[in-house]
């Protein structure tokens, strides 16, 4: 009786599970075609034009592209690329996989219209360096800006939206290579992780629909075929889950593929799509916070941008320094001010060190004036397109420099340990 009672007293203490679930979608969404399109064109303009302003909005919708923002360039070359922009635009849908007519959306026979203008000279006068009453680069806008990192993956992002890239990432891949000839580009992802005491301890439902043609139609139903769908398991699902946590793979986990029952009407076809409307996706998956802001289409002068990426490599460094199991980074700007109004650290009671000391430590280590971030990170360089599919953070790409784990030494010394 006592061992039983002591076994029941042992469950009774463990906290009851807690679910937390976090979407992504491929390249081919809507909303990606936009966001793509803006960083090709920010691409394209720094290439030739390193202190080029770029702000650019794009809309998609069926046959149509809408280019709208602010663009400032500083030599030919630069004007060159600007007066291509509707090119560039037909290259990123194209490369996207958008080559069919019979979709809707086509890079061929899409029409682009631009509405771009040169950046206000009241914004310029307090983010160009030497202009206006301050003569160090501003920010270019006011604004909070969150980075996260927790312990939970190798890549110290949360599980649910490290799980969900990875899927829309293989999912892309799948059709990229005609392993799956029936795919096309649009599709999304959505992944439920079950908590327990603030531990993932299991998948709970992953959900993953994708754009197709009518091949894998059931002539009987009219919707997507339960072999295509076991293919959609076994050929996406099952690899990404077994590399990234093998022993989370059961019979028990609830799988909704293309729940609606068919899905072949999508991309711009289906929905519109407008540049940062997928700001969610773009960083923690809704764990954390976030400021409001959008990156693509953004140059670096934006802190929306900038210093997002910062406040993630400040929050990475953290958590792989081992001062805390989860960070969250909270910077703040004034536009056309350089120094940041303020830097909130929290690391939701897993720290091992003292909070308000971090915050003050984290001036001293990190450099957080637009300037001086975009020099430490190099981000006057072509390298935005690719941030705009699959993700901003969490990935092992070179070009993403705010993933590195460079200051951890600093920290730990800093914080004499």
């Amino acid at each position: 009786m006592r061992k039983e009672a002591s076994r029941i007293m042992k469950q009774s203490k463990k906290s009851p599970k807690q679910y937390f679930t976090s979407e992504s979608v491929t390249k081919g969404h809507p909303d990606k075609v936009a966001d793509q399109i803006s960083d090709a064109v920010l691409d394209s303009l720094l290439k030739h034009d390193p202190r080029a302003r770029v702000a650019c909005e794009t809309l998609v919708t069926t046959g149509l592209v809408v280019l709208a923002g602010e663009i400032t360039v500083h030599n030919h070359k630069a004007e060159e690329a600007l007066l291509a922009v509707d090119e560039t635009a037909r290259k990123t849908i194209q490369s996207i996989g958008y080559d069919d007519p019979s979709t809707g959306f086509d890079y061929r026979s899409c029409a682009v219209i631009r509405s771009l203008h040169s950046q206000s000279a009241d914004i310029s006068q307090g983010v160009t360096e030497g202009q206006g009453a301050e003569r160090e680069q501003g920010a270019g806008d006011q604004g909070l800006m969150f980075g996260f990192a927790c312990d939970e993956t190798k890549v110290l992002m949360p599980l649910p939206i490290h799980l969900a890239h990875r899927l829309t990432y293989r999912l892309s891949e799948a059709r990229e290579t005609g392993e799956m000839k029936w795919l096309r580009p649009d599709g999304k992802s959505q992944v439920t992780v079950a908590y327990q005491d603030g531990v993932p301890v299991g998948l709970d439902t992953i959900v993953l629909s994708t754009q197709h043609d009518e091949s894998i139609i059931d002539p009987k139903t009219g919707n997507m075929s339960d072999k295509a769908r076991r293919e959609m398991i076994n050929k996406i699902v099952k690899p990404v889950i077994q590399n990234h946590c093998p022993d989370m793979w059961s019979n028990k986990i609830t799988f909704l593929i293309n729940p609606t029952g068919r899905f072949v009407i999508g991309g711009p076809h289906g929905d519109a799509g407008v540049t940062g409307r997928k700001i969610i996706v773009d960083t923690y998956g809704g764990r954390g916070s976030h400021g409001g802001g959008a990156f693509s289409g953004k140059d670096p002068s934006k802190v929306d941008r900038s210093a997002c990426y910062m406040a993630r490599h400040v929050a990475k460094n953290i958590v792989a320094a081992k001062l805390a199991k989860i960070a969250e980074v909270q910077l703040s700007y004034a536009i056309g001010v350089a120094e940041p109004v303020s830097v909130h650290i929290n690391c939701e009671g897993t720290a091992v060190v003292d909070q308000d000391r971090l915050a003050e430590v984290i001036r001293d280590v990190f450099p957080l004036k637009p300037k001086d971030i975009i020099k430490y990170l190099n981000l006057l360089r072509p390298i935005y397109e690719d941030t705009a599919h699959d993700g901003h953070f969490g990935r092992q790409d070179k070009n993403f420099t705010w993933e590195k784990t460079n200051k951890v030494k600093d920290l730990r010394k800093a914080m004499g340990l």
